[in-house]
């Protein structure tokens, strides 16, 4: 990562387009040992909640409280349960940045917990003042780590991303700006190609349930072809049986198909606040959803593909000799 220098925040905030902009820094500490890691950042108090007042609430007297505390900081829900942290507490953490006097344990007291508004919002985390980080840390004064700019228009997104990487372009410090949930996605291939893995990984499950769903369809139809021979012969064609065989191998797999994206739904919204501090932006979508109720039928027409041709071409007197 880049460090910036904070002079570009004024520097953006004089773009056509832009509605408001902030920042925010990795902070990179844990508590107590390095298994208790979270995510914290150094933040402008009042431009960060700004940005996000649709996202984090906070209640008004403990913002008060937070921005008239230098050493102050506020958490989320989520990490205040999981350490049981309540208002007032002093949290030492041992941080990337060593301090000034040579120490790398910073001490935080907390003024606030704020809670998310929308389900996928990030509450595993906690958020102190830059001033103070600044001024104390060892080195790299007078840089932040990103910025996150909020545009008037949507639609003008990709426009105004172009002129901010436009305004750095050939300098020291150039930038890459990106929407949210590409700079998640793009996070989240620092620890290998993410879609590539699940690609494989999705592909392997569907061949495995192909296989499994393929030889049940096939066994259920050799075990009652007498009974699709007597069916033939009360008047049923060869096309109604063997839509017969077809529709029942969608509905074995439809049962079982949106019984997993009903339970995917529900872990997802469960676990909302654990998912949106490790990934972002996973959601069951409606697109995701359609998408999966695609492929349940894909796999039904598959499995149930042969067993209903063998339905179409079955011979009524040769099904009832051999049985």
């Amino acid at each position: 990562m880049q460090p910036l220098p904070f002079s570009y925040l004024n520097k953006v905030r004089t773009l056509d387009g832009v509605e408001s902009v902030t920042m925010a820094n990795w902070f990179g500490g844990y508590y107590q040992d390095r298994k208790n890691q979270f995510p914290q950042f150094p933040i402008d108090a009042d431009a960060y909640f700004d940005i996000y007042q649709d996202t984090l609430s906070l209640p008004p007297e403990q913002f008060a409280a937070w921005k008239a505390d230098r050493t102050g900081a506020v958490i989320g829900k989520a990490l205040a349960e999981k350490f049981n942290w309540k208002i007032g507490d002093r949290i030492p953490l041992i941080g990337l940045y060593p301090k000034k006097d040579g120490s790398t344990t910073w001490e935080f007291v907390i003024d606030g917990i704020f809670t998310g508004k929308t389900p996928s919002a990030q509450t595993n985390v906690m958020y102190f003042h830059y001033d103070y980080f600044d001024k104390s840390r060892q080195f790299a004064e007078g840089t932040i780590g990103w910025m996150i700019v909020k545009v008037k228009n949507p639609k003008e997104s990709a426009k105004v991303a172009s002129a901010i990487d436009g305004l750095f372009e050939n300098s020291a410090a150039e930038t890459k700006t990106d929407s949210e949930k590409e700079f998640t996605k793009s996070f989240a291939k620092q620890f290998g190609d993410i879609g590539l893995i699940t690609t494989l990984i999705l592909s392997a499950v569907f061949f495995t349930m192909l296989l499994v769903a393929g030889n049940t369809m096939a066994q259920s139809f050799r075990e009652r072809i007498p009974e699709f021979a007597i069916l033939k012969t009360l008047g049923f064609s060869d096309v109604t049986v063997m839509l017969m065989v077809l529709a029942e191998a969608m509905l074995v797999c439809a049962l079982g198909g949106l019984l997993g994206l009903a339970l995917a739904k529900a872990i997802i919204a469960a676990n909302a606040s654990k998912i949106a501090a490790t990934l972002p932006g996973l959601d069951m979508s409606a697109t995701i959803i359609i998408t999966g109720i695609a492929w349940i039928l894909l796999l039904g027409l598959v499995t149930g593909f042969i067993p209903a041709l063998q339905g179409l071409r079955l011979n009524i007197i040769t099904a009832l000799r051999r049985h």
